[in-house]
C-alpha cells in the first residue's frame, strides 16, 4: 500500500513524503539516504503515517500537507483534526487568532 508521512527533523522541522514502502523509506531517512533536506537534518523520527488506496492519493496528500503551516501539521501529528479549520483561516493580522503551540487560540 502507498504511504503519505511526515518525519520531524532534529531541528524540529517536518518533512513530508510519500512511498510505497515506509518501512524502507523511514530506513533510508535515518540513514541519510533520503532527501537532502532530511540528510541534513538527522536524526529524523517517523512522526504521522497515513495510508492511501493509491499512490497518486498519497502524492496529492503529500503536496496538500507540503502547504500546511507548521502548527496545522502539528495538529495533524497530534491527532487534533478538529484544529485543522481553524488552523486554516486567514492569517492576516486584522481578523485571526493567535494559537499556542497545542493549536488552541489564544484569547
Amino acid at each position: 500500500m502507498p504511504y503519505v508521512y511526515i518525519l520531524k527533523c532534529n531541528d524540529g522541522s517536518f518533512y513530508t513524503g510519500s512511498t510505497w514502502d515506509m518501512e524502507r523509506r523511514l530506513w533510508e531517512h535515518q540513514h541519510g539516504e533520503g532527501a537532502n533536506y532530511t540528510k541534513e537534518r538527522l536524526p529524523v523520527e517517523l512522526a504521522f503515517c497515513e495510508e492511501c488506496a493509491r499512490i497518486e492519493d498519497a502524492f496529492r496528500r503529500e503536496k496538500q500537507i507540503q502547504g500546511w503551516s507548521h502548527r496545522k501539521k502539528l495538529a495533524l501529528i497530534r491527532n487534533s483534526t478538529d484544529q485543522l479549520p481553524a488552523l486554516s483561516t486567514c492569517k492576516n493580522s486584522s481578523h485571526h487568532n493567535e494559537f499556542d503551540d497545542g493549536g488552541k487560540p489564544v484569547e
